[in-house]
């Protein structure tokens, strides 16, 4: 496996744009590397590995956030959603 991906692999990776892909990188969300002197931005694999990761637990976290709290046992619903004793 490569261990850098340059930033069209990662917008393709990611299936999202170039553009999209650069201000990941700008903002600091994903962390890379400008490599050489025309400043060729590269992102090492296990970088991306870590966003994607921490993609996946934002969105766990704001799921589990938004849960509705299950009603108790003597509040049932009919389907007209006024509650029945």
């Amino acid at each position: 496996m490569r261990r850098f991906l340059t930033l069209p692999d990662v917008a393709e990776a990611l299936n999202i744009s170039m553009s999209q892909t650069r201000a990941l990188i700008k903002t600091g969300d994903l962390e890379g590397i400008q490599i050489g002197g025309r400043g060729q931005w590269r992102v090492e694999e296990a970088k991306l590995d870590e966003y994607i990761e921490r993609q996946y637990a934002a969105q766990r976290a704001a799921r589990s956030a938004e849960a509705p709290e299950t009603p108790g046992a003597s509040a049932i619903q009919d389907r007209s959603g006024s509650a029945q004793s």
